[in-house]
Parts: C-alpha cells; structure tokens; sequence
C-alpha cells in the first residue's frame, strides 16, 4: 500500500471532541474538521484568497482609468461592481448547497480558470460591454472559490473555527490591498494593457489550489474509511423560527458592513480628489492604507470570538465604527487618512465572526452557510455601489459619504442575537 502523503497523520481521527460544534455533524461528513489544526492548509487557502481578491479589487483600482479611456458615468462605474458582484454573488449558495452533498475537491482550481479568462480580457476590453464581460467572469470564479475554501479552512481548523476563518479572511483582505498598490503601477502607464500582467496570480492561485484539492480528496477518503463513532446530539435550544429570525439580523448585518464598505471601495479614490484634489495615485495609495487596516483586523475578530463569543465581536465591530464613520466626512485629508485607519481595523473582524456564528446555527450546511454569506456580502457590496453610482451623479460623492456614515447604527440590532457556541480558552 502506498504510505500517506506528509501531514496525513493531522487528518481527521477516528473521533471528534464531543464539545466541539463539528461533534453533531453526522460521522463521514464532508464537514466533519481534522482532529488537529493543519495549518498549511490554513495558510494555502488564504494564499489563494489573497491572489483571487486581489485580482478583484484590481476592477475598482482601475475605475478612474476605466472612466477617463471609455468616458463612462458614475452609474455606470456602478454597473461594473454590480456585474461582477452578482456574478459573485448568486451562485455561491448554489455551489455550497451542491457541494454539502456532493463534495468536489479541484472546484477551486477550477474557479480560477475563469478569473484568469476575466483578467485576459480586462486587458484588452476598450468597451464598456467587454469590461462587463470581464467582470462577471472574474465574478464566476469568486463564487466558485469562495464556499469551498471557506469549508477546506473549517475542515483543517482542528475545532478552531474562529481561528480559521479569520486566517482564511486576512488573505483576502491582503489581496484587497494589494490590488489598488499593484493597479497604481498600471494607472502610473495609464494603459489597460499592463493588466495581462495580473494573469500570473490565478495562475499560480490554480497550481496552488490543485495542490489543496489533493488534501482535500485524501481528507474525504480518510472520513470514508474511517467513521468516527457518532456522539448523542442534544436538540438545538433555538427553535427554527428563531434560528431564521436570527439569520435575518445577520443579513442585515452585512447589509450595513457591506453597504459601507462599497461606498469607501469603489467612491473613496473619487472623494480625496473631490475634496481633497489629491492625484489619483495618492488616492490610491490612501485606499491601500484603508484596505491594509482591514486586513490587519481582519485576523483579531476570529481568536477573540473562539474565546470570548461571536457576538461580543459583531458589537464591537460593526457599532464600534459607527462613531468614526460619522466623524468622517467633516475631517480634514490628515484625520481622514487616520479615521479610515480606524475604521478598517474595527470594521475587519465583523465578516468572520458572522460567518462562524452562522455555521454553528446549522453546522449540517457549512457550504451553504458560507455560500450563502459570502454571496450576500458580494451582492450587498454590488447593489449598494451601483445605487450609491446613481445617487452620486445626481448629487455629490461627499453627500453619499455623509448618508452612508448612519448606516453602522444598525449594529444596535446585535442586542437581539441569541447568544450561541461561545467559548473559552483552556
């Protein structure tokens, strides 16, 4: 018999610590984690989530380029986002869904190869419907990534959930800051053209995810040749109606955290050179120093929630922004720069600690839970920048930063979670 391949004696084992939430899951699930922490693995699915994102915030860093070569409006800028939003968005429930039952390890590798296609064609779109096209295919490739990764990072988390998801988010909000620093070279030739130079990251992101796909096949295999013993399961304390009222907060939740977060993605470069008249490179050098503060507090909300609660996280998170969303559109460029610093940082932590508090309501449907988050965090940001594109040309991009600022308020609607898989550390 072939011996197994490097890190397999970290797959699962034949049982599950009966306090962890992947306990109830039914033995030989495609949901049921490693009994240890594999870490690797961990780090090779937010590697891959640090290039595919980065190729997604290229589409937002190229919008003053894309608006000064094919002479489009703010609501069609709008447009752009809602494209590859949707496309984004409304398959990744689908995808977790099918793949709760159906588990399909080379999906992920095979997400890339649309995103490679979009990034081709980016380069050499000179009109505004091939830049759509290009858009949804990178789009495709999100939804396709996004429910199995997040599962591959559940399964390697050794029942360090929180831990997990927030390494696996880190990578994509990197790669979200890195796009505008990378796309800045691009706007610096003022050529869509140097865009083909992005193809070497879905590249790279299939090899290495061909690579996780291994793990993951030999992961199911080892679950099918040995079942761990299955654990009496104690009825949930929440009843469906409240588990779905519950899920309802939660989306609107991501309502509020994506909704803002459109109108800074896609509007903020617009707004320092509005207000402030900064070059466009320096705005996007100031969006970079944005979304590297989301990525540095991406990684605090996943430990502390394993230790302290989900819920604790969600209030401090998104409410805590709230006052320094409010003090931002009456600040100077200097405070501006600092209070979206701030904002990054506390704002960051809000998606993971969602997403886990989601999966431990219905820890039978991981991929549909994060399928079906990730799509709604996807189609939020969309819709709220294509809305957000409509208002700005019929009012002003400062305007919008000040209607947008009470949108954090909602955090309030934390108060009526119920609290659930709350732990702490040994």
């Amino acid at each position: 018999m072939t011996p197994p391949p490097p890190g397999r004696s970290l797959l699962a084992g034949d049982s599950v610590p009966s306090s962890s939430p992947a306990s109830r899951l039914l033995p030989a699930t495609p949901s049921r984690p490693a009994a240890t922490t594999v870490l690797p693995i961990i780090v090779a699915v937010s590697s891959a989530h640090l290039l595919n994102d980065t190729i997604q915030s290229l589409l937002p860093a190229l919008y003053p380029v894309l608006k000064d070569e094919l002479h489009i409006t703010f609501a069609q800028v709008g447009l752009i986002t809602l494209t590859f939003q949707l496309t984004a968005s409304i398959l990744q429930p689908f995808v977790g869904l099918y793949t709760d039952r159906h588990p399909q390890p080379f999906s992920l590798a095979a997400g890339m190869v649309f995103t490679l296609g979009g990034v081709v064609l980016l380069s050499v779109a000179h009109t505004f419907a091939l830049v759509l096209i290009a858009a949804a295919l990178i789009g495709f490739g999100s939804s396709i990534f996004h429910p199995e990764a997040s599962r591959v990072a559940r399964l390697a988390s050794g029942g360090r959930h929180g831990f997990a998801q927030s390494l696996f988010q880190v990578g994509g909000n990197a790669g979200s800051a890195l796009g505008p620093l990378l796309a800045a070279l691009v706007i610096a030739h003022r050529s869509q053209a140097h865009v083909a130079w992005f193809s070497l990251l879905p590249v790279v992101g299939f090899i290495v995810l061909t690579r996780v796909g291994r793990w993951y096949r030999d992961h199911l295999t080892h679950l099918q040749r040995h079942p761990a013993t299955p654990h009496p399961t104690t009825a949930s304390p929440l009843s469906p109606q409240r588990i779905v009222a519950t899920l309802a907060i939660l989306a609107v939740l991501i309502f509020s955290k994506y909704f803002y977060l459109a109108c800074l993605g896609s509007y903020y470069t617009f707004y320092l050179i509005e207000t402030f008249q900064v070059s466009v490179q320096n705005a996007q050098l100031l969006l970079f120093l944005f979304l590297a503060a989301v990525a540095a507090g991406t990684i605090i909300g996943g430990p502390i929630g394993d230790r302290i609660g989900r819920k604790a996280v969600i209030w401090v998170s998104i409410l805590g922004a709230a006052p320094f969303a409010l003090l931002l559109p009456y600040a100077n460029l200097v405070w501006c720069a600092a209070l979206t610093v701030v904002i990054g940082v506390v704002l960051a932590s809000a998606f993971s600690a969602i997403l886990v508090y989601a999966q431990e309501l219905l820890p039978n449907r991981v991929g549909l839970v994060s399928g079906l988050f990730f799509g709604l965090a996807f189609g939020m940001g969309g819709i709220g920048s294509a809305a957000l594109g409509h208002l700005a040309d019929h009012t002003s991009i400062p305007f919008i930063f000040q209607l947008c600022s009470y949108l954090l308020l909602l955090g309030l609607l934390t108060a009526f979670l119920p609290d659930v898989g709350r732990r702490h550390s040994a």
